[in-house]
């Protein structure tokens, strides 16, 4: 009898070292997973702020509240499932679903740069009052472009995620990316609301007795607009470079090399030319340069369609009285 106990004792302990190993295999896999995702996480946490500018301080949270929980729901609900039956059962398709999305991203970054030329875009006249000074309707149009906009970027980070972890089974790839969904949305949408409210803890500290506080609080405040002004920068330039690189990488995935092909080898070039870390970081750079300038290039192509064809022009006078209204 005893021995029988203690049998099942060493099988418990076994099944609990089993499950200890595993734990931090998904550990060390989901790391993995986040870590090859950052760019594209930087590229999302750069360009959300740019929705929440010009709305009233007490909206800012609730709004950054409704566009978290939209890019979780399109991670959990939409992206995940989509994702692994894909990986699942046709991974080939994986490939051009990604590249039709980066052409989205790559026509609203060209929109945004049109608008900027034009000005009837960005940041106008028609966006200097507050949103919620006009109406819900408003919030709600801004709060369901963000969430459209972060599907994308989702997908992609997703996406990569899903790449790093393909040799897992199906639970701990299931489990691996539901972590990499939380982690990633709490950390670009904790950040977003820092960045956002850094005016208000500005003010806070202006009013404290310390001198020191005062000058942090002061700078904080005054330094707040351009910050927000360079992010909208930052989020148009964003999309252009991810989008275009998805559509570089696609391409060469696709078969077709020559566009990629030349990019690898001007990075390269630089590279291996300069030397060393200092090399390494212009190569970096000469390839998101590169995807930007695809980005812009062929963002600007459907930006032309889309005024030319009819739907277009009608989404983009909708979008003008909408703006008119506001």
């Amino acid at each position: 009898m005893s021995a029988g106990l203690f049998g099942l004792l060493d099988d418990v302990a076994a099944l609990a070292r089993l499950a200890a190993a595993s734990i931090d295999d998904i550990g060390a896999a989901t790391g993995k997973a986040t870590a090859k995702a950052a760019g594209v996480v930087i590229d999302d946490t750069a360009v959300t702020p740019q929705y929440v500018h010009g709305i009233t301080a007490d909206r800012e949270l609730p709004v950054i509240k409704r566009i978290a929980i939209g890019s979780l729901r399109n991670k959990i609900v939409f992206i995940l499932p989509a994702a692994l039956l894909l990986s699942q059962f046709a991974p080939w398709l994986l490939t051009p679903i990604l590249m039709l999305g980066a052409t989205y991203l790559c026509y609203e970054g060209a929109e945004k740069v049109w608008g900027r030329f034009t000005g009837h875009g960005g940041h106008s006249a028609g966006h200097d009052e507050p949103t919620t000074a006009v109406g819900g309707d408003a919030e709600k149009f801004m709060v369901t472009g963000a969430i459209r906009t972060d599907f994308i970027l989702s997908a992609e980070i997703m996406v990569i995620a899903l790449n790093e972890v393909a040799n897992q089974s199906f639970l701990p790839r299931l489990i691996i990316l539901v972590i990499v969904a939380l982690v990633i949305t709490a950390v670009v949408y904790g950040v977003v609301a820092g960045i956002v409210k850094m005016d208000d803890i500005g003010l806070l500290l202006a009013q404290r007795t310390s001198t020191v506080a005062q000058k942090i609080g002061r700078a904080l405040v005054a330094g707040m607009p351009k910050l927000l002004s360079a992010l909208s920068t930052i989020g148009t330039v964003a999309m252009l470079w991810v989008g275009g690189h998805i559509l570089l990488v696609g391409t060469d995935t696709l078969g077709w090399h020559t566009v990629y092909g030349a990019v690898h080898h001007a990075e390269e070039w630089v590279h291996h030319g300069v030397g060393d870390a200092l090399g390494g970081v212009l190569g970096w750079l000469t390839n998101t340069a590169a995807s930007a300038v695809i980005g812009l290039l062929v963002g600007t192509v459907v930006v032309g369609i889309m005024h030319l064809l009819p739907f277009g022009k009608t989404a983009k006078h909708d979008e003008n009285e909408h703006d008119a209204a506001a």
